[in-house]
Formats: structure tokens, C-alpha cells, sequence
């Protein structure tokens, strides 16, 4: 438990950081948001429970980099009933308009998923093929390595190759759809996610968004599904 809570400050102090670095710095501009909801997840777990996230970016000229974690949390009669941490960080360099090479790190700790954690790298290169005033897709492929501390203690290394799809859709003034779609397949198990999203604007800072989420896992330790779903209802807070 201790544990836990260093590891929160520490993510903290991360984000913290990031509007000292814009204050410092006025030719860099940090964008992002938090959100706060309700979840009700099927799967390896099936509860109610709380939902936080929180995304921070910075884009530049050449560079953009973003930040993404994700906690989702809840307890029954004293008792943890699920519990799962995301962390993403990706650097972007783009060499021309519409095409950049990334670099990405996911950290995601899963107490009822098998795993004690999973650790993936990937390098690669994305390209916008469609920008349109109100619609933009965005391709990404590279290769990888994916590390992953089983609750058994046992581990895995694989070498993996990484495909994703970033589509954004502005409905209108006010509302917006989003679908993100990644399949990461390694020697192992293939790990396939797509987080379909609709934000409607309340005022210029708050928004309410309403996400679909599902992810598979072809491979599984024993007496865990292979298939999770959460739904979650969120108020969003930009900045």
C-alpha cells in the first residue's frame, strides 16, 4: 500500500511539472485535462467503480509529446474488488507536415488481469492520411518489446509489432467523436484495444464524455477472461 501511494505522488509531481514548464517557457503551450466518472466494467471485473484520468501535451514546432495516465479503482466491504493503473508517455518528431517518427512506453499494473504489470516499447512511424477541416485519421505502425510480471511470478519478454488508428471527428462546435484503435501483437499473446469516445461541451473548460471501451487478450493466465468492456461516464476539465 505504500508502495501505491509513492507512486501516485510521484505521477503527481509529474503532471505538477508540466505547468511549471509552460509558465517558463512562453513559445511552448501545455494543453490537456482531467477527468473523473463512473465506470461499470464486465469481465474480469464485473463492479461499479470510479474512473480518473488525466492527459497533458505539448506541441512544437518539430516535437510533440504526451502524457496519459489512467486509474480506476474500487472496494466492497473494506475489500479491493478491482484496481488498475495506466501510464503512457509518446514523443513524436515530425520531419514533414503530415509525417513523424514516435517513440512510446506503457506502464499498465492489472491486479485483476493476470499480470502484476506489463511494461511495452515501440518505435515507429505514423503518418496523417486524412485532414479535413472537421475529420482526421492518423496511422501508426513500428516494432517493440513488451515485458510482463505474471501474478504467479512468472515473466515474459516478447519481441512485438505495434498497428494503431486515431480517428477524430468534430461533429459540431460542441461535440466531438473519437475513436482510437491499437492491436499489439506479440509472440506471446496479441493485445487488441479500441476506446471509442463522444464529448459533448458544456462551457470553454468543462465537458461531458461518454467512452466505450474493449480490450482482448488473446492469451491469458488460467481463470482469467479473455475479454474486458468498461463504459464509463465522465466530466472532463481542460486546461
Amino acid at each position: 500500500m505504500k508502495f501505491k501511494y509513492q507512486r501516485n505522488s510521484v505521477i503527481a509531481i509529474m503532471l505538477a511539472a508540466s505547468g511549471i514548464v509552460s509558465a517558463e517557457d512562453k513559445l511552448n503551450e501545455w494543453t490537456g485535462n482531467v477527468e473523473l466518472g463512473f465506470v461499470n466494467t464486465t469481465g474480469n471485473t464485473e463492479t461499479q467503480i470510479i474512473n480518473a484520468k488525466a492527459k497533458a501535451q505539448l506541441d512544437q514546432e518539430k516535437w510533440r509529446h504526451t502524457a496519459i495516465y489512467e486509474s480506476l479503482n474500487s472496494s466492497n466491504n473494506d475489500s479491493t474488488t478491482a484496481e488498475r493503473y495506466v501510464l503512457n508517455g509518446q514523443s513524436d518528431y515530425k520531419f514533414s507536415e503530415f509525417n513523424y517518427f514516435f517513440i512510446m512506453v506503457n506502464y499498465e499494473n492489472d491486479r485483476f488481469g493476470g499480470y502484476d504489470y506489463r511494461i511495452s516499447e515501440t518505435l515507429g512511424y505514423g503518418r496523417r492520411v486524412l485532414h479535413r477541416e472537421t475529420l482526421t485519421l492518423d496511422l501508426e505502425v513500428g516494432p517493440g518489446a513488451r515485458q510482463s510480471k505474471l501474478s504467479d511470478n512468472g515473466s515474459e519478454n516478447e519481441v512485438t509489432v505495434r498497428g494503431a488508428a486515431k480517428v477524430a471527428w468534430k461533429i459540431t462546435g460542441y461535440s466531438r467523436l473519437t475513436e482510437d484503435l491499437s492491436a499489439d501483437v506479440g509472440e506471446d499473446a496479441t493485445v487488441i484495444k479500441s476506446v471509442t469516445a463522444l464529448t459533448a461541451q458544456i462551457n470553454g473548460s468543462l465537458a461531458t464524455k461518454v467512452t466505450y471501451t474493449i480490450k482482448n487478450t488473446s492469451e491469458v493466465p488460467d481463470g482469467v477472461k479473455k475479454t474486458d468492456t468498461e463504459t464509463a461516464v465522465t466530466l472532463v476539465y481542460s486546461f
